[in-house]
């Protein structure tokens, strides 16, 4: 039995790490999807893509957490087929009231922790102490760009891959008014690896280019999906009558604070 408390406290621990260096890639500028991503790839030792690798190697600071993250995957890897196998073997033969026993505490066991590394609430307190921590005892003063912009639950920074045929392929942001629904394009990553920053109006977006956008979660997933014909227009007019719904409450929540400060004040 206390070999397998002893997995379940070596998953815990593998568990805490790879949030740990999640929140240290964070604070390197990369979004917190792709550092999660990036994080568990190297502790398990899955491997990245070439264009995600390229992002990491070419960092100082991410190569320095990766590779550990690497070490630590390894040792913690052998440390938990030990610990498994030593969890089933008994000096006598176990019957089977006792390995289904001992299957339950560890199905358990795993579920709960599980459920702990999925749990939003405990993301954001995990996230904040860490931070806090990275700050003090770290020398890690790179700006968390994705914290700055996630202002709130429903907004985030993501990519999308335009495809030849998509409703944004071949069209000037002038005429797409992603403003209107409440996005906003931050750059774009040509085909041939060039970027472009701050796009203007009259910049087109080409097939194959990967968009840089801030938005609603939702906003930015019914862009990724919508229809390259008429429909995709009407998505669009849907899209920008539900962003107008969506200030009027902003404009409404800040009326409402205003009006409660100046009451503090009075």
């Amino acid at each position: 039995m206390l070999a397998i408390f002893s997995l379940l406290v070596i998953l815990t621990i593998s568990i805490l790490v790879t949030r740990i260096a999640t929140v240290a890639l964070v604070h390197t500028g990369l979004s917190r999807e792709v550092a999660r991503f990036q994080s568990r790839s190297a502790f398990t030792g899955v491997g990245f893509t070439t264009q995600e690798s390229e992002k990491v190697v070419n960092h100082p600071v991410r190569r320095k957490i990766l590779m550990l993250l690497m070490f630590l995957g390894n040792v913690g890897f052998v440390s938990t087929i030990s610990t498994l196998v030593l969890g089933f073997m008994d000096k006598g033969e176990p019957g089977a009231f006792t390995w289904l026993f001992r299957l339950g505490i560890l199905a358990t066991g795993v579920v709960l922790l599980w459920l702990l590394a999925i749990s939003h609430w405990v993301d954001r307190w995990l996230s904040r102490v860490i931070s806090w921590a990275l700050r003090k005892w770290s020398g890690l003063e790179v700006m968390d760009y994705y914290t700055m912009l996630n202002l709130s639950g429903e907004y985030r920074v993501s990519s999308l891959h335009v495809n030849r045929g998509d409703w944004l392929a071949s069209k000037k942001l002038s005429d797409l008014l992603l403003n209107k629904e409440g996005i906003l394009v931050l750059g774009i990553r040509r085909t041939d690896e060039s970027y472009v920053g701050t796009p203007t109006g009259d910049t087109e977006i080409e097939p194959g280019d990967t968009l840089i956008l801030y938005g609603r979660d939702k906003s930015i997933r019914d862009l990724d999906e919508r229809s390259p014909d008429h429909k995709g227009d009407i998505s669009h007019k849907k899209a920008v009558e539900e962003q107008k719904e969506v200030v009027k409450k902003q404009e409404k929540a800040e009326n409402i604070r205003k009006g409660g400060n100046r009451s503090d004040n009075g």
